[in-house]
């Protein structure tokens, strides 16, 4: 198997959209086209050069199955495109930077366009199993009395449809919520409220710092819906977000004593990313500027009531099979599902117990320095896209490698179901 060198050259992402209620202007294609556009035409190379387009998405919508391909079209990538969607829960949007690290490696791909995108205002609103059966009992009556005999069975509460996304983010395998697993990651590592609201709090100022040093221009595209309206920011950050606002508010998954709130935890949010993944000879073929060279990754598996301890073990598997140690890691981001679960994987690196006897170190990993953690904010002030959180963490940490000088990041997530993805990145000399 042939080992070449594999670089990150180019990314671009749209605004994160704060869902509100209601359907968003964009559905996940439309989000995935907004910030490709201007991303392929920046490229000193035609849009079909690419071997290959990968997608990550969770909530596909009806009419736009299999995304990575509907996208790629849209994009006038030509009808020659092979692509193709992948699905790993929050790990998506990093799983294709993944498969095409993997591709260009093995010398199979040099040129791929890998995304996540999600809609998440979108998700379906679903019938409850009752009601489809009921529905499907009508549709194969016989006749007016089979008819009149099968709509005995109606109930009002036919007509009450159930929020897909709900449903989405309970896990069918211990029925919990993941707002419930990061409760459960808070009492076991003695994360108190004021902690999660601290970090809250921080995680807004840091995006607000970085949107107002413009340090996110060129990573964030502006997009446009068909009434001509212009989004150009995150628009869930909160300027004047205090601890005494986020005290005020009640626990979410845990009354009356629970940690998690809607101001701790991340967003609902709607979003796209892309990046651009090419091999040394596309980097010298085109001419291009990396950005980063992608150097490992790695995804790990627990039991799911605890997944957001994910990130603790992929990323810990890397360090290891690098030979690094905890400062040989300049920057980190570690996606902010919940303030609580962020604070958690911090506290599980410092618990000598836990590296001992779950990491199979000889003493405790230690504390990271909070600055190196998610320098600029994350999903907790800027929205949590499902599919795209872990492509975006990914372009961010490679852009935000290169303004500060670093030499080493490792973007990582936690992901519903019990997993953790994990990605080196080493800054190009």
């Amino acid at each position: 198997m042939t080992d070449r060198p594999v670089y990150l050259v180019d990314g671009a992402r749209t605004p994160f959209l704060k869902a509100r209620g209601k359907p968003g202007p964009f559905t996940p294609v439309d989000l995935a086209v907004q910030c490709g556009r201007p991303l392929l035409t920046r490229q000193p190379f035609a849009r079909d050069a690419f071997d290959l387009v990968i997608l990550g998405c969770v909530n596909v919508i009806a009419d736009e199955m299999n995304p990575a391909r509907v996208a790629a079209l849209r994009l006038g990538m030509g009808a020659a495109m092979a692509a193709f969607t992948v699905q790993i829960n929050c790990g998506s949007g990093m799983q294709s930077i993944d498969t095409a690290y993997r591709y260009i490696r093995e010398g199979g791909h040099d040129l791929i366009l890998a995304g996540g995108t999600e809609a998440l205002s979108h998700a379906p609103l679903v019938l409850r199993q009752e009601a489809v059966e009921w529905y499907a009992q009508m549709a194969t009556a016989k006749g007016a009395l089979d008819t009149a005999s099968k709509l005995t069975g109606l109930r009002p509460d036919f007509f009450k449809p159930v929020l897909g996304l709900e449903r989405g983010l309970t896990d069918p395998i211990t029925d919990l919520n993941m707002g419930q697993t990061a409760e459960i990651l808070a009492h076991r590592f003695g994360i108190i409220r004021e902690q999660a609201d601290a970090y809250a709090v921080e995680s807004h100022r840091r995006l607000v710092r970085a949107q107002d040093e413009s340090w996110l221009t060129g990573e964030v595209m502006s997009a446009y819906d068909r009434d001509g309206t212009h989004y150009d920011h995150d628009d869930g950050v909160r300027r004047d977000s205090d601890m005494d606002a986020l005290g005020k508010l009640k626990p979410v998954f845990e009354k009356p004593h629970g940690k998690v709130t809607a101001g701790n935890a991340s967003q609902i949010t709607d979003g796209a990313s892309w990046v651009i993944v090419a091999s040394e000879q596309a980097v010298e073929k085109h001419g291009l500027s990396p950005i980063a060279r992608i150097v490992d990754s790695e995804w790990s598996a627990l039991d799911p009531s605890i997944m957001g301890l994910g990130p603790v073990l992929c990323s810990t598997a890397i360090t290891r099979r690098q030979g690094l140690s905890r400062d040989d890691v300049d920057l980190w981001e570690l996606n902010e599902a919940f303030a609580a679960q962020v604070l958690a994987c911090l506290a599980a690196w410092e618990d000598e117990a836990f590296c001992k006897q779950v990491l199979g170190l000889d003493s405790a990993f230690g504390q990271i320095d909070r600055d190196r953690l998610n320098v600029d904010g994350g999903a907790v002030s800027l929205g949590h896209p499902v599919g795209t959180s872990g492509n975006r963490i990914v372009l961010h940490l490679a852009n935000a490698m290169k303004r500060k000088g670093a030499v080493r990041g490792i973007a990582t997530e936690c992901i519903g179901g019990g997993q953790g993805g994990a990605m080196l990145l080493e800054a190009v000399a």
